[in-house]
């Protein structure tokens, strides 16, 4: 008969890590007598980080006693208490490779359902003072699970643990686990791992875009643990392109029509995607790198791409003083997941403001070369017309949309602007305004911007009740960081690191518009980021959760240690990758 040995609680607290202050309750400690077991937690218990930890379907933490000798044994250390491994039930029996998902046990007076395996994270490795343990539980199998509390009630060390049900496809612990990080994603497995009503809502959807991935055979990567359109970069690093024209689109926006400069033909992007541009203004001074996202047709003769003459801005004031028709430029592949998805019959609003017009109008132009019958609203703000590029362009677009509806807003339109044609209101967009025009909440949104637009849109629609998986966004500059647990004071721009310059090859964070020379000091790219204030977005830290995996330009890595299982072709893990040589990474 299993047995519950040790009821562990504690409450958040912060601590000191790498120089930062990192909110956790991994710490807990074993307490003596009958404790109540709630919905949510264990009176007494909490978590710091409810984003990845807590919650209905992860209120109980659950690790056996059979695995503390095991990493007793492996690590050769003595020195474990109860709760060591952050769990709230330090249990004998329970194996991760026996217990099924679904599976029901009776503890005391309280019921619990076993929901999902423990989401590793970095946090775990400062618990242990073993900063691969993150890794090291999922590569050995071992990984603990979660229970849903079912009935409240009251539970104490000795209690005996009683199953009182079988979960449904006799899938365990271990099983899925592996499933998810591990590298065989077997169809059949993930079928039946869908077919479990007790298991997360977050574990279902990474199956879930497993078995699309699966289904379509799009290759590399791990669709259930990171976003992967399965479209490869057609070329690695950087290719010669000819400017054959240049066309001025606005008072601020002009675009470059580029062509192969060697005969080799170019690669048709997905609607939606971005190039690379690596200018070089200054012969003496490391290149510039600029994304910039792909405006015409998904074409593979000719990319065109929209540049804004940004006050300050050193990429496009090159390009709008000095580029010339004939010039050539270094260009990377297409890359970028903000693309749709055709076969989708649902209504499609391509929202935008000012340059942020770009990737959607790429969109726009796929979508009227097959005539979709789709519902497509275009809806788009600029302050007026002589700031409004690609108006004739997107017009001519929806007339051969036969579901098509076109809205334009003007937040300080001209004498000479005219409503009803050049714009259809003043004033700015907003859910409101979606709302008066009919625009439909379970459309799939796709919005490009400035920070605030895409900050405050995104909000708003969340509020409105549009789905996430229908939220998509493209941001021009550094992304959202995920340091989860770290608190951050202030976000900074991204700086060359303190310290002595390094030596090594040249790191390039095309996003953020910086370069800066390796430290072998450094650990892995990811520390490099982050000792410059690049955003960055990470968990595991010892290439487990893949949320660090970013677009690899050009250049190559070595890992250390080796990931559990590779990212996508033309990606990289910046947890555990160390540069090779020369690397422009997207961030």
């Amino acid at each position: 008969m299993a047995q519950l040995l040790s009821v562990n609680v504690g409450l958040p607290r912060d601590i000191a890590w790498r120089g930062e202050t990192v909110h956790t309750a991994i710490w807990k400690t074993s307490v003596s007598g009958k404790r109540m077991v709630r919905r949510l937690n264990i009176d007494g218990d909490g978590q710091g980080d409810l984003a990845g930890h807590g919650g209905e379907h992860r209120a109980v933490f659950v690790y056996q006693i059979a695995a503390y000798r095991y990493w007793e044994q492996q690590l050769g250390r003595n020195d474990f208490v109860f709760g060591q491994f952050g769990e709230n039930f330090t249990v004998d029996g329970l194996p991760d490779d026996e217990v099924c998902i679904g599976d029901r046990y009776r503890i005391g007076s309280a019921l619990f359902e076993v929901t999902q395996p423990r989401v590793t994270c970095y946090r775990v490795g400062i618990r242990m003072n073993e900063p691969r343990m993150a890794a090291l539980l999922v590569a050995h199998k071992k990984p603990g699970f979660y229970f849903r509390v079912l009935e409240e009630g009251e539970v104490e060390a000795g209690d005996e643990i009683v199953k009182v049900a079988d979960g449904p496809e006799r899938m365990t612990v271990s099983e899925i686990d592996a499933l998810l990080y591990l590298s065989d994603h077997s169809r059949e497995l993930l079928e039946r791992s869908l077919r479990i009503p007790a298991l997360s809502a977050g574990w279902q959807h990474s199956f879930q875009s497993l078995l699309e991935q699966v289904t379509t055979g799009n290759a590399g990567g791990n669709a259930g643990l990171t976003q992967n359109s399965g479209f490869l970069p057609a070329w690695a690093g950087f290719r010669p392109l000819k400017v054959t024209r240049i066309e001025r689109e606005s008072t601020s926006v002009l675009s470059l029509v580029l062509v192969s400069a060697d005969e080799r033909s170019l690669a048709a992007a997905l609607p939606g995607q971005f190039v690379v541009l690596r200018l070089r203004p200054d012969p003496h001074a490391p290149p510039v790198l600029r994304n910039y996202s792909l405006s015409g047709p998904p074409d593979a003769s000719t990319y065109r791409v929209s540049v804004k003459l940004e006050e300050h801005g050193i990429g496009s004031a090159y390009i709008h003083q000095r580029v010339r028709v004939g010039d050539v430029l270094e260009v990377s592949a297409p890359r970028g997941t903000f693309t749709f998805h055709p076969q989708n019959q649902q209504s499609l609003v391509l929202l935008s403001a000012g340059v942020g017009a770009t990737p959607v109008l790429s969109m726009l132009h796929a979508l009227a070369r097959e005539a979709s019958p789709r519902e497509i609203w275009w809806l788009y703000g600029a302050r007026n017309q002589s700031e409004h590029p690609f108006a004739r362009e997107a017009s001519a677009l929806l007339e051969k949309l036969p579901n098509g509806h076109r809205h334009i807003y003007y937040s300080r339109p001209g004498a000479q602007d005219r409503p009803g044609l050049d714009f259809d209101a003043p004033g700015h967009l907003s859910v409101p305004v979606l709302q008066e025009i009919g625009v439909p909440c379970e459309a799939d949104f796709y919005l490009c911007g400035p920070p605030r637009f895409l900050q405050e849109f995104t909000a708003s629609l969340t509020n409105w009740g549009v789905a996430a998986d229908h939220l998509h966004s493209e941001n021009f500059g550094p992304g959202t960081p995920l340091n989860p647990g770290v608190i951050k004071t202030s976000l900074r721009t991204p700086h060359l690191p303190a310290g002595v310059e390094g030596t090594g090859p040249m790191i390039s964070f095309a996003r953020s518009g910086l370069t800066v020379p390796w430290d072998s000091s450094f650990q892995s790219l990811l520390e490099l980021a982050e000792a410059c204030d690049v955003p960055v977005r990470w968990s595991c830290r010892t290439g487990v959760c893949h949320n660090c995996e970013s677009s690899l330009i050009s250049g190559r890595v070595s890992y250390q240690p080796e990931p559990l299982e590779p990212p996508a072709d033309g990606n990289v893990l910046l947890c555990c990758s160390r540069p090779q040589d020369e690397i422009v990474v997207d961030l």
